[in-house]
């Protein structure tokens, strides 16, 4: 990291920092990024390691040394009511909180599960935090915007075309959520609360914080195959919905008319955000930031055509006849389901303090993420499919 200096120009002194939820998609490209370009060392905590196998082992896991050894450390540990927890962040100067269940199924499905995640789960990360005086950066999600102030507009009404009424902001966007029975909330309400805890314990406290917004980050290593590469029940997010569909060449499914607006940002793009965060404490604490890219914005029907015509170049396989289905959000998720219209992140913040923007298109996020899915896993969904069920 010679050299290295922050956005005043001061240098860098390496961190340790404890990372929770390291082996998951976001975890394992900071990981990389921590490795390969600085001089930081990382405490990795999580329940799986795959994804950061090749930085624990050194590039290839070729028997030779691994470049990595004295900086990564992997800590196999569950953060439910694990004493071990605290002694590492204790040893830490960083906490970057990545754990959650954020997997829209769940919420309508497992919406105990869900809360007790993202909210009952992070309390004594918080806490310890707090209490030793350790700087967090905190993971939320766009979601705890829930619906725009633009939705609840009339269909035919002019102020539709304002963007101001869909454009999400971190200090001024309310936090909009539907009725108590649509579940599908449940995330977004623990990962609300979550960040009230945190806003009171820098006000009351003296927590340095950061909370990160991530809008829909893409990109390599997402998971996307039900028990090859996530979890083997429930569904997955939209994108992985479809990458799943695509390799197994089936329609991909559209809820409700795939009418829902979203923005998509590539992984390494949003990365180089959370490395500004880290590394420009003074510009990052107190601060709450969107990062995602409102150049990248999509209907679900517009991604599914995009993404058709993409796997087709990356695999050279024609599309199907009849490429995308309609189905309605109850038969998809099941009863409960709700969901928001549209989500453009503000970029005002970020950019001002961190002078960060996206850079990556969205034809080439998905470029990038179709290649290396049909490249990694086009084989093994393959032998999923022809194996046997067992009887």
């Amino acid at each position: 990291m010679a050299g290295r200096v922050d956005l005043d120009g001061k240098k860098i002194t390496p961190l340790t920092i404890c990372m929770i939820g390291a082996g998951g998609f976001i975890g394992s490209h900071l990981c990389e990024k921590l490795m390969c370009e600085t001089d930081h060392k990382v405490f990795a905590v999580d329940v799986y390691n795959d994804k950061i196998k090749h930085l624990l082992e050194g590039e290839g896991g070729g028997g030779g040394p691994n470049p990595y050894a004295d900086r990564i450390h992997f800590h196999r540990l569950n953060i439910k009511n694990d004493s071990r927890l605290e002694g590492l962040i204790k040893m830490t100067d960083l906490t970057i909180n990545l754990a959650a269940i954020c997997t829209p199924a769940d919420y309508n499905t497992r919406p105990l599960d869900t809360i007790y995640s993202n909210f009952i789960d992070a309390l004594p990360v918080v806490k310890y935090c707090s209490e030793n005086g350790k700087r967090l950066i905190h993971f939320s999600t766009c979601e705890v915007y829930g619906k725009t102030i633009g939705c609840f507009l009339p269909k035919d009404s002019p102020l539709r075309q304002d963007p101001s009424y869909f454009v999400l902001s971190e200090d001024a966007s309310p936090c909009i959520f539907g009725p108590i029975e649509k579940q599908r909330w449940s995330y977004a309400c623990a990962k609300q609360l979550i960040e009230r805890l945190i806003y009171a314990e820098g006000a009351e406290n003296g927590l340095e914080f950061t909370i990160v917004r991530p809008f829909n980050w893409i990109g390599p290593r997402m998971d996307f195959i039900p028990g090859i590469d996530g979890p083997s029940e429930g569904v997955p997010r939209v994108l992985a919905c479809f990458s799943n569909n695509l390799l197994r060449r089936e329609p991909l499914k559209l809820v409700d008319g795939g009418e829902s607006q979203r923005t998509f940002v590539y992984i390494k793009d949003a990365i180089e955000a959370v490395m500004l965060m880290i590394e420009n404490p003074a510009r990052a604490n107190g601060h709450i930031f969107n990062v995602g890219n409102p150049n990248n914005e999509v209907t679900v029907r517009q991604l599914a055509e995009m993404m058709t015509q993409v796997y087709s170049k990356v695999s050279g396989e024609p599309s199907l006849e009849s490429p995308t289905i309609d189905i309605s959000s109850k038969e998809f998720y099941g009863e409960g389901y709700d969901d928001s219209d549209k989500r453009i992140p503000d970029m005002t913040i970020i950019n001002r303090q961190l002078g960060w923007n996206p850079k990556t298109s969205l034809w080439d996020l998905l470029e990038s993420t179709l290649t290396y899915q049909h490249r990694t896993y086009a084989e093994a969904i393959k032998k999923a499919i022809s194996q046997p069920a067992a009887s």
